[in-house]
């Protein structure tokens, strides 16, 4: 196995994974915001049913509107079914919502009539069918609405209201196990006793975006380099979830046992082990069984943008989703070299819409190591500069991951 492959060889393994999602569970439809449909949602009936009114005024035949004046014989409120049928020289006044009564063909808004006794003038014309909403309009019957792998939002919710579902079938989501490995790092609120020792945030920052694109967590905390421990802690995870993330203790140092504990203590299968890339070149991606461990970087820029690259798309495939990283096209407002050369670049990038377009810039985000957790806050995306590329220019179009 090569050790250090590309980005682009990274993703294709990644994309080549397959799910056969099985998992689902029937939920409330007022519950299912966020949840994934596991079904398609296929139209029963057409919407609507009947022709009707889509604005207040008089249901008319469309040739009637040369008439001197044209008789007003019911009042046809929505909710009810009136009797009466349009002929030639009569009306019915109809509101928002109503069923078209027979014979008529075209409504006439109130605005575009004056009103005489029970007779109506016509001010102003319409065309035939005007204000008539036809058979089939909003859907059709046997027509799919809403495909799986949908993640339902106020649309869906609304649209599966209208063909009175009470329930719906969605995938039960992924449970991800995350755990930060160090001596040297501690968990919020624990003491520090000496000054070698730096607070854990990554643990916390990658449950935040599992849990915001909707996966359950199994928050497993800080863990010290010890061997036995980290063994039984990714044992206890593998049992409990669909994937295990780890920070720390994949690179090459003497205390970076999780790499080998993942190899050789739980006989995974490695996908890959470095990935030439910036931040996050030691990422290490395996499989155990039906389940994945991905070790990351324990810097918490690098944590954080590899766990974007790739947990993410991983979380996607077990929700059974159609979702994917968001990359658009920006243009660059500020020159920009290429820092390392022979890697695939993610660098933190201010982000603007302006007049229809995207821009980026870097504006007060830091120059250091991969540590700089704080270059992210704000409206940030993430710039991709390909392998091999050239230093960037104020003008040139980009590609950006948008956070």
């Amino acid at each position: 196995m090569k050790k250090f492959i590309s980005y682009k060889q990274s993703q294709e393994i990644l994309n080549s994974i397959k799910r056969d999602i099985k998992a689902t569970k029937k939920i409330y439809l007022s519950d299912s915001l966020g949840e994934v449909l596991a079904t398609d949602i296929i139209a029963q009936g057409n919407s609507p049913e009947y022709e009707t009114s889509a604005m207040d005024g008089y249901a008319i035949l469309y040739e009637d509107q040369d008439l001197e004046c044209i008789k007003i014989i019911d009042k046809n409120p929505a909710g009810s079914v009136v009797q009466s049928s349009v002929s030639s020289g009569v009306c019915i006044k109809t509101f928002t919502g109503s069923l078209m009564p027979r014979g008529a063909d075209s409504l006439i808004p109130i605005e575009n009539v004056e009103v005489k006794d029970d007779t109506i003038v016509i001010k102003e014309k319409v065309q035939k069918g005007f204000s008539v909403r036809p058979i089939g309009e909003n859907y059709k019957d046997g027509e799919t609405l809403i495909k799986k792998g949908t993640l339902i939002d106020f649309v869906q919710i609304g649209v599966m209201a209208s063909l009175n579902i009470v329930q719906v079938e969605v995938f039960v989501k992924p449970t991800v196990a995350i755990a930060s490995t160090g001596s040297e790092i501690l968990d919020i609120g624990q003491t520090q006793i000496n000054q070698s020792q730096i607070r854990s945030s990554n643990h916390l920052t990658l449950e935040a975006i599992a849990k915001k694109y909707g996966a359950n967590v199994f928050q497993m905390g800080v863990i010290q380099d010890d061997k036995q421990s980290i063994t039984n802690l990714l044992k206890n995870a593998l049992v409990s979830s669909d994937i295990v993330v780890t920070t720390g203790g994949v690179s090459v140092g003497d205390y970076d046992f999780v790499k080998d504990i993942i190899k050789d203590e739980l006989g995974c299968e490695v996908l890959f082990q470095g990935v030439m890339i910036k931040p996050g070149q030691h990422i290490l991606f395996a499989k155990k069984d039906n389940k994945y461990i991905i070790g990351l970087p324990g810097f918490a820029y690098s944590s954080t943008v590899t766990f974007l690259l790739y947990v993410l798309p991983l979380i996607f495939k077990f929700k059974g989703s159609n979702e994917s990283l968001d990359i658009v096209e920006a243009i660059l407002d500020e020159p920009y070299p290429k820092k390392a050369k022979a890697k695939t670049s993610f660098t933190a990038c201010n982000v603007e819409f302006i007049n229809g377009q995207y821009h980026i810039n870097f504006k007060d985000k830091k120059d250091g190591t991969s540590a700089i957790l704080t270059n992210m806050l704000g409206d940030v995306g993430l710039l991709i500069q390909e392998e091999f590329t050239e230093d960037l220019n104020i003008g040139d179009k980009v590609k950006v991951i948008l956070l």
